[in-house]
């Protein structure tokens, strides 16, 4: 049983007073009532408390999954706010249903639904949208524009109507929370909300035009799902895969890096059934998506907390506060959690992630296209594009067909690339071929339609061929296929006896062997379906056909 500390006590108490004005925050990003976000916090930190892996993890609302929230619902919704509420529950409730099934079927192996590159350019593009949002909350203009090159094209030109008593606040408060970060333990988030506080009381901002929160109200209802009609469900259900891959993908990422820094393991189905549990939890009392945040788990961790008990300490001191001070919360100027909210998707905004791609000249116009989609196509459509550039990067990898000629090397056991190494020796009367990625249905035609290229070009005097699958450890029905052509391909230019070839496969993994078997394809017989190195698929050859290489 573990035991509470002092480290994860300080860490916990440090914690609630980062969590709760962010929680606030990210409500407004949504455009929910602030309570969204504090059901959120409460779901997050006590599920993933209870159930969660990772020590250092602080599950709570995000602000990617507010935006990607608030642009879902408005497709669904438009202007009716009553719908737009509802719909978002349900995505917060279909979101939690997916994690489940996910940890259930056990596919937390599957743990980067979108590239790091895809990712930190959606990320950086979808920080400048939210800050932008932001700004134009402070200053009172709302263009009307959705992209960001129009949007930001507008909010400047009318700089005459810009609120410029909200943005000296906003401006203040940014400097304060910048000063207050330098001091990890330090509630810096409930300073500024108090000293905004203060400053609406007896500056009386409100003759300036600058507003509260307004009312939070936490008393809960009984979890009941929304009311949604059938079409609307369906239309929910789609939006909530994108949800729980940002949701996922970000989350993932902030306990993976954790986990490696510290030396600790990872466990990623335990992980999606604890995500799931706290978003399934949210949406039933109509809060916000709930995600491991980095922000909030660096400071976690920079806190000092060692074990999963600092979440719990800061949820007990986050009802301690909801308790006795959510009533004067409800009086922070907008300017100040506006500037929360920009403070706490800064981190996001460092061009210096993208320095490696660029060094190493990889990926780096992935990236840049990343964040463009974001501007021009909104943060929901944006992260759709997100994903399928991720995905559209997969399959070109995935599809590559290059096929590499082995040779034997130094005379010895080892088989290597004959181009890469030219004192590789060739096996007379072999053409050992192995293709450089696996097999499936994207690229099995066009690699085999080369490898029967390179056998064509060899001559007459090849007469055994070694293709090594190494790279290939199962096999899909298009490629078992695509096999089958191949060997018939090699038996009609073989029927007459000078131009006999065989066929012999090496370093077969057991499910494409299995396959195989299964599959009887005429001149591939069962006895050769082994997985044989190279160097012992080249002696198998000489026993079987000695007269054919000799």
């Amino acid at each position: 049983m573990v035991r509470l500390s002092w480290p994860d006590a300080v860490a916990g108490l440090s914690l609630a007073g980062l969590l709760l004005p962010e929680a606030v925050a990210y409500s407004s990003i949504a455009n929910l009532p602030p309570q969204a976000g504090v059901i959120a916090l409460f779901a997050g930190l006590i599920c993933y408390g209870l159930f969660g892996a990772s020590r250092y993890a602080m599950v709570s609302a995000t602000s990617s999954s507010a935006a990607v929230l608030l642009a879902a619902s408005l497709s669904v919704a438009g202007g009716n706010n009553t719908l737009r509420l509802a719909v978002g529950a349900g995505v917060v409730v279909v979101s939690g249903l997916l994690f489940l099934a996910a940890g259930l079927l056990r596919i937390g192996s599957v743990s980067d639904f979108i590239s790091k590159p895809v990712l930190r350019g959606f990320a950086f593009g979808l920080a400048i949208v939210i800050i932008l949002g932001q700004i134009a909350n402070i200053v009172g203009v709302h263009p009307q524009h959705s992209d960001v090159i129009r949007f930001v094209i507008e909010l400047f030109s009318r700089f005459d109507l810009w609120n410029r008593a909200a943005a000296a606040v906003a401006l203040a408060a940014l400097m304060l929370l910048a000063l207050l970060a330098r001091m990890p333990r330090v509630p810096g988030g409930l300073l500024v909300i108090a000293l905004g506080i203060a400053a609406g009381k007896y500056l009386n901002l409100s003759q300036y035009g600058i507003a509260a929160v307004g009312t939070i109200d936490l008393q809960l209802a009984a979890p009941a799902l929304p009311a949604l009609a059938y079409s609307e469900w369906l239309r929910v259900a789609e939006l909530s895969v994108a949800m729980v891959m940002i949701l996922y993908a970000e989350s993932y990422s902030s306990i993976r890096s954790f986990a490696m820094k510290h030396g600790d393991s990872v466990s990623p189905n335990r992980d999606l059934l604890a995500l799931g549990l706290a978003n399934l939890v949210s949406g039933l009392f109509h809060g916000m998506p709930a995600g491991a945040g980095y922000s909030a788990t660096s400071a976690n961790e920079a806190a000092g907390a060692v074990s999963r008990l600092a979440g719990w300490v800061a949820a007990f001191a986050l009802l301690i506060i909801v308790i006795f001070l959510l009533p004067a919360i409800a009086l922070t100027p907008v300017p100040v959690l506006a500037a929360i909210v920009i403070h706490a998707v800064g981190h996001t905004l460092r061009p210096a992630v993208f320095r490696p791609y660029f060094t190493w000249r990889r990926d780096r116009l992935i990236a840049i296209a990343a964040v463009l989609a974001v501007f021009l196509f909104g943060v929901l459509d944006g992260l759709l594009a997100a994903i399928a550039l991720s995905l559209a990067m997969l399959l070109r990898r995935m599809a590559a067909s290059s096929v590499t000629v082995l040779g034997r090397l130094d005379g010895g056991h080892l088989f290597v690339s004959r181009k890469m190494h030219p004192q590789a020796e060739e096996i007379p009367g072999m053409l050992i071929l192995r293709p450089d990625t696996g097999l499936f249905f994207g690229n099995a035609e066009r690699i085999l339609t080369q490898v029967h290229n390179d056998i064509l070009g060899a001559g007459k005097d090849v007469r055994v061929i070694i293709l090594s699958l190494e790279e290939s450890p199962d096999l899909d029905g298009t490629s078992v296929e695509a096999i089958a052509d191949f060997c018939a391909s090699i038996r009609k230019s073989s029927q007459s006896g000078e131009n006999r070839r065989y066929l012999l496969l090496a370093r077969l993994k057991s499910p494409a062997q299995q396959l195989l078997a299964r599959a009887a394809i005429p001149g591939l017989p069962v006895d050769v379906l082994r997985d044989l190195s190279v160097d012992d698929a080249v002696a198998l050859a000489k026993r079987l056909y000695p007269l054919e290489i000799a």
